[in-house]
């Protein structure tokens, strides 16, 4: 049985997004996440996804220890992952020392849920890469990107896109405060930077108050 035209779009984007951005985009986030993790960290990788960038850092700092976790935890995941419910971590009070989501809050129903979990958990941080939208043409170009690099694998897309300003009050609401953010997140070569990098991006290490 033929597939769909449909089904075969989705799994033509899904070969090129692989081949053209997520070995690119593993490798420098991975850079960029590991430098702010403090020696022999654990952490919890929220929303690890098949834990390619888990597992980079752990090859490169492997004074530091990452788990994961997923709501449908794939059997090829290269970090031990457990699964949840998309809302409640599965797991104690301050069980580990820091917690990462990656790209993860833009697809939840309300930020603040799984953020303030990410906090109950985490004994001193959070770190933090996702998305700023700071008006239309930015919600247009971060849906289209959400489309590309996630449609092909049926994750969920909800394009909850906020603004500096929405950050700060979700962090604030969480207990948590800003210690270092960056824009400066070269995840597209030129000239694709000029329309799906400048600025749309951040990584931000957050502390318990």
């Amino acid at each position: 049985m033929s597939s769909s035209p449909t089904s075969w779009l989705l799994s033509w984007v899904g070969r090129c997004h692989r081949v053209l951005v997520s070995g690119r985009r593993v490798s420098i986030l991975g850079e960029l996440l590991s430098r702010q993790i403090p020696a022999g960290a654990t952490i919890l990788d929220v929303g690890c996804g098949d834990g390619a960038i888990g597992s980079w850092i752990v090859e490169r700092r492997p004074d530091i220890s990452v788990a994961g976790t997923e709501v449908a935890a794939r059997p090829s995941c290269r970090i031990p992952c457990t699964t949840f419910n998309g809302n409640k971590l599965p797991f104690a009070d301050a069980a580990f020392d820091g917690c990462l989501l990656v790209d993860v809050l833009h697809h939840t129903d309300d930020v603040t849920v799984l953020l303030r979990e990410a906090a109950r958990v985490s004994r001193k941080f959070v770190l933090l890469k996702d998305h700023l939208c700071e008006n239309l043409l930015d919600e247009a170009t971060l849906r289209f990107m959400d489309w590309i690099g996630n449609r092909p694998h049926g994750v969920r897309l909800t394009f909850k896109y906020q603004s500096k300003r929405a950050w700060m009050q979700h962090f604030t609401a969480c207990g948590l405060r800003e210690c270092t953010w960056t824009t400066n997140v070269p995840l597209y070569p030129a000239p694709f930077a000029l329309a799906v990098g400048r600025g749309l991006h951040f990584v931000a290490l957050l502390q318990k108050i």
